[in-house]
């Protein structure tokens, strides 16, 4: 076997191989010898049948199986050979098979790119400080009081106001042929929330409940209803209810009613404060890493394999998809397609794809792995975050196949960490940052 590695682009290799006539006839001899007991002829009793016989009835099949085996016994050892690795499956072109001369097959593949991260270590970068405010326990506390709030029809025969929760039925007409997805029954929406779109909403102001009116909307083209965008749509629409949103008082009954062993409002408070710091501390920490990350990547330039950013753009739109499942929703519910959200989703993914390959690589010069300590902290932190037991998670992750995927993604942590250990980090303000920001806006 004879092998010979190009360079299509610096992640982009033809690996070509050829294999000598002697082992090629080997093969056809073998397979003309196993078949030859299993094929059946009239005339001819089983591994009785001549060669030429063979060869006439099922010479292509032989043919086509063996180029297979041929392919699939010395491409691994081919690949090793040459110390080339393939991020996926190769693409595959080969010359035609024949008895008695040397075989050529060529193999296109990906691989990782080759490059160079130097002064990593002891960036400078900025982290945010943080204290918790009484307005932010309030803001928090108002959310969590809206979210057990409940719609109630209102009395009066008063007309629609901004902010009213008002159901509807609609039918959407262009050119005054209706549109076959456009239509909805008791749909509820709030008016100002912009869930729909401004102009419909406005409209809406000033009508009472039975009322039914014609809306007249000029979508624009970057509207994210695909089916919508750029469309002139009049709405026939019939009011069916409107209802205003009342909300619980705020006391110590209150925060007794959401469990967690609220003692009362004091006690839900300090909660509320408490996980208003982690989840702050949280972001902090996460865009302090990612500022350091953005460094280090604008520091260093090499070609993406595409065969990564294709993988990382599929995970996401199947995470949205799934979302949207969950939400009793789908992609044609929400007017989105696949190919959309491909397009939108490059750009992140492609600087998903660099930053992980910035990490690997560093990782790998400052020999850091991932032990079987890392591992248990991170079932543990798994556990502690699902609310389910740290072995149950170990077994389920084990049965699906997700030990390696979660590997990977502790190692990026411990990188992470170990970047942000060895930085030159200063403390700022959040206000003069926000103050910075306008100046160079």
């Amino acid at each position: 076997m004879r092998t010979n590695l190009e360079d299509i682009t610096s992640v982009k290799k033809k690996l070509s191989v050829e294999i000598e006539s002697e082992e090629v006839d080997r093969k056809f001899n073998k397979a003309y010898k196993e078949l030859g007991k299993q094929v059946k002829i009239p005339g001819f009793r089983p591994g009785k049948v001549p060669r030429k016989i063979l060869e006439r009835h099922i010479g292509s099949q032989v043919t086509e199986d063996v180029a297979k085996d041929l392919i699939n016994e010395t491409l691994p050892g081919a690949l090793e050979e040459v110390k080339t690795f393939p991020l996926g499956v190769p693409t595959l072109e080969k010359e035609t098979l024949k008895q008695g001369q040397d075989f050529k097959y060529s193999a296109i593949m990906e691989v990782r790119p080759q490059f160079e991260i130097k002064n990593y270590l002891g960036l400078k970068v900025e982290k945010e400080t943080f204290s918790v405010t009484e307005q932010d326990v309030q803001d928090q506390l108002a959310q969590i009081r809206n979210a057990h709030g409940t719609l109630t029809s209102i009395d009066s025969n008063r007309p629609i106001k901004k902010n009213d929760d008002v159901v509807l039925d609609y039918q959407g007409f262009e050119k005054g042929q209706p549109l076959k997805e456009i239509h909805a029954s008791n749909f509820l929406l709030k008016v100002g929330g912009n869930d729909f779109h401004p102009k419909f909403e406005e409209s809406l102001i000033g009508l009472k409940k039975d009322d039914e009116a014609e809306i007249k909307v000029e979508f624009e083209v970057s509207y994210p209803h695909t089916k919508l965008a750029g469309k002139t749509v009049d709405f026939k629409i019939k009011v069916i209810d409107i209802k205003k949103m009342v909300l619980p008082e705020l006391n110590d009954e209150f925060a007794q009613n959401l469990g967690a062993d609220f003692k009362n409002l004091k006690d839900l408070n300090n909660k509320v404060r408490d996980m208003i710091l982690a989840q702050e501390e949280k972001r902090i920490d996460s865009e302090l890493k990612q500022n350091l990350l953005k460094k280090i990547s604008d520091s260093v330039d090499f070609e993406l394999p595409q065969t990564l950013v294709e993988a990382e753009i599929e995970q996401v739109v199947e995470n949205v998809k799934e979302n949207l499942v969950r939400s009793g929703s789908n992609l044609e519910k929400t007017g989105l397609s696949e190919e959309k959200l491909q397009k939108d989703f490059r750009p992140a993914s492609e600087k998903r794809v660099k930053n992980l390959l910035i990490l690997g690589e560093i990782a790998k010069q400052e020999k850091l792995a991932v032990n079987e300590e890392d591992m248990n902290q991170g079932f543990k932190d798994l556990a502690a975050s699902t609310g389910q037991d740290a072995e149950i998670l170990r077994k389920y992750y084990q049965a699906k196949n997700l030990m390696d995927a979660l590997e990977e993604k502790l190692l990026e942590e411990k990188t992470l960490n170990y970047l942000v250990k060895n930085a030159k980090i200063s403390t700022i303000d959040p206000q003069s940052k926000n103050n910075s920001k306008k100046k160079g806006e």
